[in-house]
């Protein structure tokens, strides 16, 4: 059985995740979806959030499931007998960073990464710009599912509005 990873942080999941998903989902046998723990980054979604999101989006993808990790992605295929890394490449700008991870990937636990070019409709989606189009109240219909617009659109107002927002009250 061939077993894929298709790794990030989807805060929050966007139609251009799903079609990455969607697409490793015909390739393997499996294919998890690993939400990644990034200490680094501020999240508007909880790790729980973003997991129950994510599974909501999948559940017509049988072979689909969702994980959680924090560590190295590779550690993570090791233990989880993963076959290889799928990744999804918007612009020529992603292929410099993602063609790094996937030699240092198969340099230090011999996992394959496989880069795939999103279709031309999603090559300008991020999660990161969904939240920043929201948090302003743009319509952000066309580009995440539709599970995650209603809790987008609350998430984002909550975040903006001056009481949650640091030092103002």
């Amino acid at each position: 059985m061939k077993k894929a990873v298709c790794p990030g942080s989807f805060d929050p999941i966007t139609n251009g995740h799903l079609d990455v998903i969607e697409r490793a989902s015909h390739l393997f046998d499996e294919v998890v979806i690993a939400v990644l723990v990034n200490n680094s980054k501020s999240s508007l979604f909880t790790i729980e959030e973003r997991i129950v999101l994510a599974r909501d989006c999948v559940k017509h993808l049988p072979n689909v499931k969702v994980d959680m990790w924090s560590g190295l992605l590779v550690d993570y295929c090791r233990e989880n007998k993963v076959d290889a890394i799928v990744k999804g490449l918007r612009a020529v700008s992603d292929f410099d960073y993602e063609l790094q991870m996937a030699q240092m990937n198969l340099q230090l636990k011999g996992v394959d990464t496989l880069l795939m070019a999103t279709k031309p409709a999603y090559s300008f989606l991020s999660s990161s710009l969904v939240r920043e189009i929201a948090r302003y109240g743009g319509d952000v219909s066309k580009l995440v599912p539709a599970g995650v617009l209603s809790e987008l659109i609350r998430k984002a107002k909550d975040s903006s509005s001056p009481s949650s927002q640091s030092g103002r009250s």
